[in-house]
């Protein structure tokens, strides 16, 4: 199981419209991708020098093929629904986790 974690940090003048698009239409299009089986957004509880405030999202893929093939057929247009939206209001790095162990 991996991982595909984005972390984002949204400036504070367009919050509430950001939380708000990715829980009713961000998340689920990418869920609907059918390449995810499931996602959950996390709040970064450490303050952040440049200001606003982020987020860990996570979505859970079986494997590297499924993740590579998001990659391939989805991320750019899924990516560019947040650059039309948020353009200048956003920073965002992602990163990929493997689960070795769960208890």
């Amino acid at each position: 199981m991996i991982i595909y974690n984005v972390t984002i940090n949204i400036d504070e003048s367009v919050h509430e419209d950001w939380l708000q698009w990715m829980k009713c239409e961000h998340i689920p299009d990418m869920l609907s991708t059918k390449k995810f089986t499931g996602a959950k957004i996390c709040k970064v509880l450490v303050e952040e020098e440049m200001g606003g405030l982020t987020y860990a999202v996570q979505y859970r893929v079986k494997d590297r093929e499924t993740l590579n093939l998001y990659y391939k057929e989805d991320a750019d247009r899924m990516r560019s629904a947040g650059l039309r939206l948020f353009a200048d209001k956003f920073v965002a790095f992602r990163t990929e986790l493997e689960i070795i162990s769960e208890q």
